[in-house]
Order: structure tokens, then sequence, then C-alpha cells
């Protein structure tokens, strides 16, 4: 790691990820100021980037086990349904995401009940004045990319609290335990996410995944080449990508420039994704090389989806240090918000 930029201390804090997750799941124990179980009919997370990636987690391992639907919505929009049976989750961890406050306003204002997990800021002080229920995140942490855990869990602990999930506890300590085993192998090199890196560089990735917990690892794995890298990259899910994009494998140029499929795989694929997933890599493979196949580890849903994020936000940081990217500041970012805020 020595001589890499890493002004903000990014490849610290990816390594942090099981003892951020042990540490949020100990301070939001029990939410308070939550509804009752029987006064919600739906669930909507507000938010966006790094934040609102949580929400896409939460879908993913809490949508198929209950029986009410969960809508994570970015953008400034709240979903015109939102009354005051649904529970609003805003997620934003600097409390200044200005499509969050937009939406979080107007579902307030339909009297949605208010969840807000950030650092503080103006979602913080918002949540105070509705009389919403709070959760703080550690406000050390970096950049919100490096809060997916901070952000996450207590979501899953309103949902926990409420009595929507169960055994929460239990699938905590398998995805930290399962962390740390990747962690290990990251900080003594044995593990593939250099090479992997390293046969991203200069090229295209174009990532898949498989289903809905696929789907966010796939965005992840995106994000995070985007942010810390600086480059560009794509993702698709199966099986929806077999009915349109497939078909463009059979006649693309994949050497100007060279396009990487990465295929991340998990336990908990549906059994029809993986031929598919199989055909796909018979036709993606070009003469200079291999589609990459990454494979969860883990016991539960949620260790496997953490398990793939935290290998693809380490692929990035290895893809961002072989093309000489310093993975913390985002300075094209944050223009953008200064010519906004003008």
């Amino acid at each position: 790691m020595a001589g890499r930029p890493d002004s903000l201390g990014m490849r610290e804090a990816t390594l942090a990820l099981p003892d951020q997750i042990e540490e949020s799941m100990r301070r939001n124990q029990q939410t308070g100021g939550l509804p009752k179980i029987s006064d919600i009919d739906q669930i909507v997370v507000l938010g966006m980037g790094g934040s609102g990636i949580a929400g896409d987690i939460v879908r993913a391992i809490a949508g198929p086990r209950i029986t009410i639907p969960i809508v994570v919505a970015k953008g400034y929009e709240c979903p015109n349904f939102v009354n005051r049976r649904t529970l609003v989750m805003a997620a934003s961890f600097s409390g200044e995401t200005e499509e969050t406050l937009h939406a979080a306003s107007l579902a307030h204002e339909r009297g949605g009940h208010i969840f807000a997990v950030t650092c503080g800021g103006t979602l913080g002080r918002l949540a105070e004045d509705w009389g919403a229920s709070l959760s703080l995140v550690d406000s050390t942490i970096p950049m919100p990319r490096c809060a997916v855990g901070a952000m996450a869990v207590p979501l899953f602990g309103a949902l926990h609290s409420i009595g929507l999930i169960e055994n929460l506890e239990a699938e905590i300590e398998d995805t930290v335990a399962t962390l740390r085993r990747r962690c290990d192998l990251i900080r003594d090199g044995s593990d593939n996410s250099f090479p992997i890196a390293e046969s991203l560089a200069g090229q295209m990735p174009l990532i898949y995944g498989g289903g809905t917990l696929g789907e966010v690892a796939a965005v992840r794995f995106k994000n995070q080449i985007n942010e810390n890298a600086k480059t560009p990259a794509f993702f698709n899910t199966m099986p929806e990508m077999c009915h349109n994009e497939l078909a463009g494998w059979g006649v693309v140029d994949t050497d100007k420039p060279r396009i990487v499929p990465v295929h991340l795989r998990h336990g908990y694929e549906h059994p029809r994704l993986a031929p598919r997933f199989d055909f796909n890599e018979t036709i993606a493979r070009s003469e200079d090389s291999e589609v990459v196949t990454v494979w969860a580890e883990g016991r539960t849903r949620l260790a496997q989806l953490f398990d793939l994020i935290l290998f693809g936000d380490q692929t990035s940081l290895e893809l961002a240090a072989l093309l000489g990217q310093d993975p913390g500041p985002i300075d094209v970012l944050a223009e953008l918000k200064h010519q906004l805020a003008r």
C-alpha cells in the first residue's frame, strides 16, 4: 500500500467495514419513535449515492421476507402513495443531500412516519423539528461511500424493532465474521482483488449480478469504480440482460475500448440463472481476456451481499492505485454541487 495516493484514508475505512457494522448494530439495538407494525402499510427509503445504496441493500435483503412493499426512491420526488401509514426512511450521510431533503419534506407534509439516518446537518435538524425518529451516524467516516454499513444497519435495526424481520443479530454476526475473513485475505495479499483490478485497468468494466442481491452488488461495484478509480464502468442484471443486452455481444468490437465482463455470483441465485451466466460467458469472452467471475462467501444473504460489496470496494481501490488516482476526493461531483448552489 505504501506510496499509493490516499489523502482521506479510504483503504483503512474500507477495511473497517466489519467493525463499522458491529458498532452500528450496538448503537441501534433499540430505535425509539417508530410506528407499530399494525400502523404501516408500506416502506419508502429515500437516499442518493453512497447513502442511497443502503436502501437498495435493505430492499434486497428484507424485501423477500416481509409482507409489505419496500420502495427505494432516488431523486426529488416522493411517491404519491406516501401517507400516515407509510414508514419513510431518509438516508443522507451528510444530512445535506438536496434531493433527499426535498423528498423527505414532501413525505412529512403527507403525514409519513419519518426515520432519518444521518450524521446530522439539515436532515438531523428537520427530524428533530418534526419529532421524527433519528439515528446518528459516525461523522468521522471519511466519505458517504465508506459508510455503507453505518447507513444500512440502522435501517435493518428499525425493521427489527418494529417486528418486521427476525434473527437480525445472527445475520449481523455471520456478516461480520465473513467480512473479517475477507479483510484478512486482503491484508495478507491472498485475495484476488489485485489481479482482477489489473484486468480492468484501462478497460471498460461491465458488471453483471444475478437477481436483486446481485443487482445491488453490481451497481455498488460500478459506483465504486466510478468514484474511487475515476473511470467509467457499467452494470446490468440477470436475467433482464438476457432479453436485450445479450444481443449486443454478437456484434460489439470488444477491443476499442476492450469491454471486460465481470460476473458477481452468490449462493441465493435462482437456479435458472446459472445457465444464463454460462451462456453469457461463452459469447462475451474475447481473444484477449476471459470473463471475470467472483463468488460471494458467507452463509446468509446479508453476509454474501456485503462480501461482494467489500470485494468490489477493495478492487476499486486497487484499480485506483494502478491508475494513479487518489480514491478519496471526487472533484467533479463537488463542482456540480457548487454550480447547483449558485
